[in-house]
Formats: structure tokens, C-alpha cells, sequence
């Protein structure tokens, strides 16, 4: 009844804007965070990691130019990288630098020599459901298993050709 009721109202107007008017008095759910029946919630922004090719340069910018407080630098060899932390008060920036010679950071830092945005960080409350759910909507992940992070916490990398180019960390909260 409704619906023939805002038909007749809108008789006049042009397709376009009756289709308009149509949708905008639906009664779908809203939008929300997080995947609907999933058993987990996308959380914050954890870190964004930027890749380095000089860690004590990056560090003094952060540190004694523009004041940030900054971590040790501290030797990831699983990952092959070390990392410094510059905390940002809302997020925290990683600053990535090669450790040993089959590191992914050496690779990123032949193809772009200055350095750059590595990945994103994005803390997940259950990463193993995370996980299962992604691969079972064709979301490619890096390694088989979740690996133990900079934070000390298991994380997973996600393709960047499924994530619309960007290298996605999860990590679990």
C-alpha cells in the first residue's frame, strides 16, 4: 500500500528521480562495521609501515625533527626486517628496513629506492575466523598459517592484488 501510495506521489517526477525517492524509503538494514554473521569484527588502524632504505635517517626525522617518540630498532629475522615504532598518539607508523638477504623489504627498496608505504595494519578481534572467512571469499593470503608479529601477537598478510593494491596486515587484538 505504501509502496502505490509513493508511486502515485511521485507520477510526476522523472524515472531517474523516482527510483530515487524509492530508495531512500526502503527499509534495508543499514550499513555497519564488520562482515554480517561473521564470528569476527574488523578493529583500528594498528600501524602504517613504510619502508626505509636508511633506518637511523628515517629514525632521527621522526625523532628530532618532528619530535615523535620513537622505538629501539629490533631485529625481525622470521620477517627478515628490522622495525621502529614511531608512536603518533592514534596510530603508530613501523619503520621497515632489510635484515639478511631474502628480505621483502630488499625487494621493495630495488624497485623504489626512496623508500615508501609498505603496508597497513589492521587489528582483527579473531584472526583464525578472519582467516577462514577471507579465503573462503577468494582473499589470498601470503603464508599458509598466521606468524607472530612485531607486537608479538599472530598477524597475516593479505594479497595486495585482492585488496585493491595495497598490502593488507591483519593482527589479531
Amino acid at each position: 500500500m505504501a509502496s502505490a501510495v509513493l508511486k502515485v506521489a511521485v507520477a510526476g517526477l522523472s524515472r531517474c528521480s523516482r527510483l530515487t525517492l524509492q530508495r531512500a524509503h526502503t527499509t534495508t538494514a543499514p550499513l555497519r562495521q564488520g562482515v554480517p554473521g561473521s564470528l569476527w569484527k574488523l578493529g583500528r588502524l594498528n600501524h602504517i609501515a613504510i619502508a626505509v632504505p636508511d633506518m637511523e635517517k628515517a629514525t632521527a626525522l621522526y625523532r628530532d625533527v618532528l619530535g615523535a617518540t620513537v622505538s629501539d630498532k629490533v631485529p625481525l629475522p622470521e620477517h627478515g626486517v628490522y622495525t621502529v615504532f614511531v608512536e603518533l598518539g592514534n596510530t603508530k607508523l613501523e619503520l621497515l628496513h632489510p635484515l639478511g638477504e631474502k628480505s621483502p623489504i630488499a625487494g621493495f627498496l630495488q624497485k623504489n629506492k626512496s623508500g615508501g608505504m609498505h603496508h597497513i595494519c589492521i587489528e582483527v578481534d579473531n584472526i583464525n575466523a578472519a582467516i577462514a572467512d577471507l579465503k573462503a571469499k577468494n582473499i589470498r593470503t601470503l603464508s599458509a598459517e598466521p606468524r607472530i608479529g612485531a607486537h608479538g601477537k599472530p598477524v597475516m598478510f593479505l594479497h595486495p592484488k585482492d585488496c585493491d593494491g595495497v598490502l593488507v596486515e591483519l593482527e589479531e587484538a
